[in-house]
């Protein structure tokens, strides 16, 4: 496969990547900046080394730019927008004493928001929902921005095999061909992350609370709530399918965590009483509620979005391309986008919780002026991941690294997956760029297909962690707009270890 590459293509595909982490994590260039510099040197390779056309080379900035704002920056905006409503309601605040009154515990709080809540949130919507929202909560309990933002980074891994209700493997399934063992790709896919179900939240709990005497404390908790998601996923996967294995693992975690924290308070933390009211109560998670309502309702696991899809055609705008011998489209379903959903329910939301419909808006152009700096990070880290793949740098570093590996090839899979996710800040779209790849080695070395196709989602969940978009997402929640590279600084070391361990496992059970 590597005869037709030559070592010039090789390096020059690798341009791009080396320089963003160079950019970001050494220099410390602000991710804007970093960002723009990394998009204008990918053009000058994809035209003069690649070869990809001048027309080409325009129309796949535009439709990276669309994808970029299509479906990623409105669910980032409208993620901050719906902290942002219930910070203006001061209704933040009973979440606040409500999350403390289960335990004082800062572990359990911690668990409870990253790896319960924003697994729940990937699951069900994903698209840096799990990151945005959990941080600024983590926020507003009195835990520092960059922890905040690094701790919901390392949370939001696991769960993205599954996210957004199983569409990285419903694709992944399909490129391979295996659509009609979709169980068994997701059987396997639990399977590669059984022993990181238990490390992740191991290592969230010791990042809050480093000291000796909570080690067994945090041991326990890790080993009931990993326990737990295992057992959950694994019953799902099989039984249910691809769609619901993060949403039931959540759900279980989030009931293993309360009852964990309800049982290990102290005395005086459990003669603590709240006298919030049931209507407060509603009204303070009426815009998470109402989230999660629709997300769940415009699912695939009911009939509502495929009936809006194929019948309200009103309210679908499709931007379809000619890039590079293929037709490319951008899809947008305004009744089922989850970014309108999101509006939706914290528009309807901050009425309940007595916010003007004037002061709602005003708080939306507010959030809007706060994201700026993410807006050009983002589009330009979308914009360079797609000129990358239609030039075909990201193929040429794929075959690359699976042909140098020879019979270690196994081992190195997730690493394939971690590097499309890295590129491309999905979990799907890495699915799309390297699962057919993985197939086909695969049938070379006599591998299991769909154990290395599992490989390569297991993988980029690892990549997720240290992805320029996720960690745009995350310092734009916390505020620290400028501060990528500090906070990729922190995760790479984290989000190694987890690609190494996954490939240590891929290896032996390949």
């Amino acid at each position: 496969m590597l005869e037709s590459i030559s070592t010039l293509q090789i390096l020059l595909a690798a341009t791009p990547v080396v320089l963003l982490i160079v950019l970001l994590g050494f220099l410390k260039l602000a991710g804007e900046k970093s960002a723009l510099i990394t998009l204008l040197v990918t053009l000058v390779i994809a035209y003069f080394g690649f070869s990809l056309k001048a027309e080409d080379v325009g129309l796949s900035l535009i439709f990276g730019m669309l994808k970029a704002v299509f479906p990623i920056l409105i669910i980032i905006l409208m993620a901050i927008y719906s902290y942002n409503v219930q910070v203006e309601s001061q209704k933040i605040e009973i979440i606040k004493q409500q999350f403390s009154a289960i335990s004082k515990d800062k572990p359990v709080q911690v668990l409870l928001l990253t790896w319960g809540f924003g697994g729940l949130l990937e699951g069900m919507a994903g698209f840096g929902t799990a990151v945005a929202i959990p941080a600024a909560i983590l926020i507003s309990l009195g835990f520092k921005p960059m922890f905040s933002a690094a701790v919901s980074l390392i949370a939001n891994s696991v769960p993205t095999a599954f996210g957004a209700v199983g569409i990285p493997v419903i694709v992944l399934a399909r490129e391979v061909e295996m659509a009609e063992q979709i169980t068994t790709i997701s059987a396997y896919t639990v399977w590669q992350l059984a022993l990181l179900m238990f490390l992740v939240p191991f290592l969230i709990v010791m990042l809050t609370d480093r000291s000796v005497k909570a080690i067994p404390k945090n041991i326990i908790l890790s080993l009931l709530v990993g326990g737990v998601t295992l057992a959950v996923q694994y019953y799902a996967a099989v039984y249910i399918g691809a769609e619901t294995p993060a949403i039931l693992g959540s759900i279980a975690s989030v009931i293993t965590i309360i009852i964990f924290g309800k049982v290990t308070a102290r005395k005086e933390d459990k003669q603590e009483q709240l006298n919030f009211s049931r209507k407060q109560i509603f009204q303070a998670w009426s815009v998470y509620g109402l989230i999660l309502l629709l997300v769940l309702l415009t699912s695939p696991l009911f009939p509502f979005a495929s009936m809006m899809k194929s019948n309200w055609e009103i309210f679908q705008t499709n931007f379809t391309f000619s890039i590079a011998g293929g037709i490319r489209s951008v899809g947008i379903y305004w009744l089922t986008d989850t970014g309108v959903l999101i509006f939706i329910s914290s528009l309807v939301g901050g009425l309940i919780q007595g916010v003007s419909l004037s002061g709602l808006f005003a708080l939306l152009g507010k959030t809007a002026v706060q994201l700026k700096k993410t807006v050009i990070t983002v589009c330009c880290l979308i914009a360079l991941s797609t000129l990358m793949d239609f030039s075909g740098m990201i193929t040429v570093l794929g075959l690359a690294l699976a042909t140098t590996t020879g019979t270690f090839y196994p081992f190195f899979a997730p690493a394939i997956g971690a590097l499309g996710t890295f590129l491309t800040g999905s979990d799907t779209s890495s699915n799309i760029l390297f699962g057919k790849l993985q197939a086909t080695v695969a049938d070379k070395i006599g591998a299991d297909k769909g154990w290395l196709a599992a490989a390569n989602t297991t993988g980029a969940t690892g990549g997720k962690i240290i992805s320029p978009q996720s960690i745009a997402v995350a310092t734009t929640a916390c505020g620290e707009q400028g501060k990528e590279g500090i906070i990729l600084k922190k995760a790479v070391g984290f989000a190694l270890l987890y690609i190494l361990i996954a490939g240590v496992i891929v290896y032996l059970g390949s």
